[in-house]
C-alpha cells in the first residue's frame, strides 16, 4: 500500500500563497497520476488539480492562472503552488496518488483564508 502525507497547510491572508506537499511512501508502485482535491465544509470534495505521470495537468476552471501542480517522480512528491488566495479557496485540502494497485488518499490539510 502506499501513504501520502500532507504538508504545507495553514492560515494566510487574501492574496497570499501556500505551496502545499504530498509525499508517498511505503509500496514503491508507480505513481500513474497525482493530484490535488479540496473539501469546503457542506460541500463536495472537488478536484482541484492534476498531473499525469507524462507531465499533462488538468485544473478546477475557479484555480487556473492561480494554482500550479507539480512533481518530482523521484521523491514521489507532488505540489500545489497557490497565489492569489482567495477566501473561497478556504477547505481542506487532500492528496490522491492513482497507481496500478489502487488509488489512494491522504489524510488532509486545512487551508485557511482570512483576514
Amino acid at each position: 500500500q502506499v501513504q501520502l502525507v500532507e504538508s504545507g497547510g495553514g492560515l494566510v491572508q487574501p492574496g497570499g500563497s501556500l505551496r502545499l506537499s504530498c509525499a508517498a511512501s511505503g509500496s514503491s508502485f508507480s505513481i500513474a497520476a497525482m493530484g490535488w482535491y479540496r473539501q469546503a465544509p457542506g460541500k463536495q470534495r472537488d478536484m482541484v488539480a492534476s498531473i499525469s505521470s507524462g507531465g499533462s495537468t488538468n485544473y478546477a476552471d475557479s484555480v487556473k492562472g492561480r494554482f500550479t501542480i507539480s512533481r518530482d517522480n523521484a521523491k514521489k512528491t507532488w505540489y500545489l503552488q497557490m497565489n492569489s488566495l482567495k477566501p473561497e479557496d478556504t477547505a481542506v485540502y487532500y492528496c490522491k496518488a492513482n497507481t496500478f494497485k489502487g488509488s489512494f488518499w491522504g489524510k488532509g490539510t486545512q487551508v485557511t483564508v482570512s483576514s
